[in-house]
């Protein structure tokens, strides 16, 4: 009960977003389109935003990165966002620790490279940041892919003692998520 008990529903990610900390350096591992990279920049405006993905699989192909490199453009040249190409568990440990105000983690959804993920990102993120991703669903049932992340995301709020603070509801079920550690 005590890593549930100040968590809070919003509608969406939009209200996500507008719940979060402003001006801050942001992360987003899983970058797609750069679609809510596109919201996080709009709604939080922060300092830094890295956008951390590899871009190397059929789905989220290299011609992905030329689109998101073009998107953000103006914002690249002024270093306010920065493409970091790798997987996120290889791009993670280049960050000092306490580095960043939030991560948000939208990548691979298996347990095993959420569980990686958040272990890392608990160092990155400054006292008092968040990690937060998204997919907090126990899969794509439409794809038969069974998901991790609900089950990776407890289990480290009960060995590092965070809470769960945030989540969305989205009628497509596909939640996000935020936690921090408790005080």
């Amino acid at each position: 009960a005590r890593h549930l008990s100040d968590l809070r529903i919003v509608p969406d990610r939009e209200a996500f977003l507008n719940v979060q900390h402003k001006g801050g350096v942001v992360a987003e591992a899983g970058v797609d389109h750069g679609d809510f990279s596109a919201r996080i920049m709009a709604i939080t405006q922060p300092s830094a935003l890295h956008l951390i993905d590899v871009w190397s699989s059929k789905r989220y192909h290299s011609g992905l990165e030329d689109f998101v490199r073009k998107r953000f453009a103006s914002e690249i040249a002024s270093k306010q966002v920065r493409i970091d190409l790798g997987l996120s568990t290889d791009v993670l440990p280049r960050f000092p620790d306490g580095y960043f105000d939030w991560i948000y983690i939208d990548t691979d959804h298996g347990y095993t490279v959420t569980a990686a993920e958040l272990a890392m990102a608990r160092t990155k993120v400054k006292a008092g940041g968040i990690i937060a991703g998204h997919d907090y669903v126990t899969g794509n049932w439409d794809g038969g892919v069974r998901y991790g992340v609900v089950e990776a995301v407890h289990e480290f709020c009960l060995k590092h003692d965070w809470e769960l603070i945030l989540l969305t509801h989205e009628t497509d079920r596909h939640l996000s998520f935020a936690i921090r550690a408790i005080a």
